[in-house]
């Protein structure tokens, strides 16, 4: 099984690559953010830390984590924000690796693939047999989320400056595909990359 980090910048189109590899029967896909927020939920490794170091007022009348809210504390404070990464990240990473050998246990799939934003800042490179970056032009990316998300151009100018550049993703991802144009044309990348013959039509 290889293991194949999925990462690139906000407006990418990485949800394009993720949902043509979730129909192969062969192809497994974990979201690092569906897991942060599942190892956040109450009874979950972070929501003790997290509440801990935040303070109750970050929870919902649920009892659990206020996104909005937690956020809303975060920001702007750098050493908070810190603090938080601190707790979530190495629990998120720990649950990848356990996920990752009990795939290779179970040996059903052919591909594995994680997709995070932060998967070349956090250390990711060491437990992926390869790292996908999913590429777009700066304007492409800014009418999709302007479209798709009616941002405003200073959010998207303080995402973008947040992020890598295109030169620091590319300096440490083994594969680039180009999403600029049509999906069709996404989709033949990748069947090049993973094999025609091991991609059935």
């Amino acid at each position: 099984m290889k293991v194949i980090g999925i990462t690139g910048g906000v407006g990418a189109g990485k949800s394009a690559v993720l949902a043509r590899l979730t129909q192969r029967s062969d192809c497994g896909v974990i979201m690092a953010d569906q897991v942060a927020h599942r190892l956040e939920e109450p009874g979950g490794i972070c929501f003790a830390p997290l509440t801990a170091l935040l303070g109750e007022d970050i929870l919902d009348d649920a009892g659990r984590i206020d996104k909005q809210k937690m956020g809303a504390k975060i920001f702007g404070d750098e050493t908070l924000l810190q603090c938080v990464n601190e707790i979530v990240h190495p629990a998120v990473k720990a649950y990848l690796l356990a996920k990752i050998e009990e795939e290779r246990a179970a040996g059903k799939l052919r591909f594995l693939f994680i997709e995070a934003a932060l998967l070349i800042e956090e250390g990711y490179a060491g437990i992926l047999d390869e790292l996908w970056y999913i590429h777009a032009t700066e304007a492409v990316r800014r009418r999709r989320l302007k479209e798709s998300r009616g941002y405003s151009d200073e959010k998207i100018d303080a995402i973008f400056h947040s992020q890598l550049s295109e030169e620091d993703f590319r300096k440490h991802c083994n594969v680039v595909i180009e999403n600029n144009g049509t999906l069709q044309s996404v989709y033949a990348q990748i069947e090049k990359e993973l094999g025609e013959d091991q991609w059935q039509k």
